[in-house]
């Protein structure tokens, strides 16, 4: 059976989370989007502790479930920030700054609640867990992987979002070149990395010290829209679906396919000062030696930019065990681009529940559903879904802490903000 899982999203707990995101409106949205499996995301927040445990219930070992009526899932997961120093830090890549404090997000998988309750109780020495959603934890990435592996080694933890800027352990400001060097002894325990929004799998293919790695996607929603926008796909026995089941299968990089988010329309994609209006692709930035052309302020070193240093392989290298992916946007999205109308409003909810009445889930009508069949409800959105399917979609690049803007049909909706982003020619 294909299970569509979603391992890493946050609750209204964090910061910058849409209050809506309870484990009811989880649980309801997820099987709308065609989830089968979700992250119940930071059980290190003891408010939202308190409302997992109140709320869920094991279905099947290290698995939970909202009700006997629900198909969708809970796994038990989290995301913290292991804020530390390290002596000798040295500056990595040509634009990067002092390196002496490093910041790293990890996600962490738990197999049942005894668990979870000894994690938090052992991160607790290191952080007030209560702050937020994903806490700030004063210790090093080893030291949190060893932490985890001596009080279970059935947890399973992986690097979040591995090319963002700031907290990706790959980032242009981590101070890190590779796992191994960031989780030292502790690498050991390391067995996928997550490739965050703004990179798919074929960019992170140029990295050969990745190969061990299974390259997963997930969401790290922080609204009830944004689930699976991420995702990866998994075939297993429905009888035999567990927590243990799904990390084997992650771990042996046995996953069916990911889903993905076009990486240009990710955030960090291009380098670029979002205060000045400056984005730049990699081979710009360097003519301007990393230095914001307007304010002479140093310049955000994008995905793409951070990739390309690290890469020993040239684009469109792919590895033999490589897992398939595809590319798609929220139908929310697609469904809001075709109507003009904004994604909130009457319209739009109005066509996406329509839909998912026709075909049963938004990720069915992404990815599988019949084109025709959808034709035959709306030719401009099947036209939509079918560029998006097969790549044909036009995209002005995110930078600095800006999302991307797709044209999927070839409106040039993009227009409006290629005039604000100034090109490195004007200068």
């Amino acid at each position: 059976m294909r299970y569509i899982a979603d391992l890493h999203i946050h609750s209204r707990h964090a910061g910058g989370c849409s209050d809506k995101l309870t484990i009811k409106n989880i649980s309801e949205a997820a099987e709308k989007k065609g989830i089968g499996i979700i992250s119940t995301g930071d059980f290190t927040h003891p408010l939202w502790l308190n409302e997992i445990k109140s709320s869920l219930h094991e279905a099947e070992s290290g698995l939970f479930t909202l009700n006997k009526d629900s198909s969708v899932r809970f796994m038990l997961g989290t995301e913290v920030s292991t804020v530390f120093n390290e002596k000798g830090g040295e500056n990595r890549g040509m634009f990067s700054a002092d390196k002496s404090v490093r910041k790293v997000h990890t996600c962490i998988l738990a197999p049942g609640i005894e668990v979870i309750d000894q994690i938090n109780a052992d991160l607790g020495k290191y952080g007030n867990l209560s702050l937020d959603g994903r806490p700030m934890l004063n210790m090093s990435t080893p030291e949190l992987i060893e932490c985890l592996h001596s009080i279970d080694p059935r947890i399973f933890a992986f690097p979040a979002h591995i090319w963002t800027p700031w907290f990706g352990v790959l980032g242009s400001m981590s101070g890190f070149d590779s796992i191994k060097e960031a989780y030292q002894d502790q690498a050991m325990h390391i067995h996928a990395v997550e490739t965050g929004l703004s990179s798919d799998p074929a960019m992170n293919w140029r990295i050969s010290g990745l190969d061990d790695y299974a390259i997963i996607s997930t969401s790290d929603a922080h609204s009830l829209p944004k689930l699976a926008r991420e995702a990866i796909t998994l075939d297993i026995d429905e009888k035999g679906v567990s927590y243990e089941a799904i990390i084997k299968r992650i771990k042996s990089k046995r996953l069916e396919r990911t889903i993905e988010f076009y990486p240009e329309e990710g955030k960090y994609h291009y380098d670029g000062h979002r205060k000045c209006n400056i984005s730049l692709s990699p081979e710009e930035a360097k003519k301007f030696n990393g230095i914001c052309p307007v304010c002479r302020k140093k310049l955000t070193i994008g995905v793409m930019h951070r990739i390309g240093e690290l890469a020993d392989r040239e684009p469109g290298f792919r590895p033999e065990d490589a897992v398939p992916f595809i590319h798609a946007i929220p139908l929310q999205e697609v469904i809001a681009y075709v109507t003009g109308k904004g994604v909130s409003t009457k319209t739009v909810q109005e066509a996406y529940t329509s839909l998912l009445s026709v075909f049963g889930t938004e990720l069915n009508v992404l990815i599988d559903a019949d084109i025709e069949a959808i034709e035959s409800i709306d030719k401009n959105l099947a036209n939509a879904i079918k560029n998006i399917r097969s790549e044909k979609v036009s995209i002005t690049p995110g930078y600095d802490g800006i999302f991307g803007v797709i044209d999927i049909l070839g409106r040039a909706r993009s227009d409006r903000k290629q005039q604000a982003q100034k090109s490195m020619h004007d200068y």
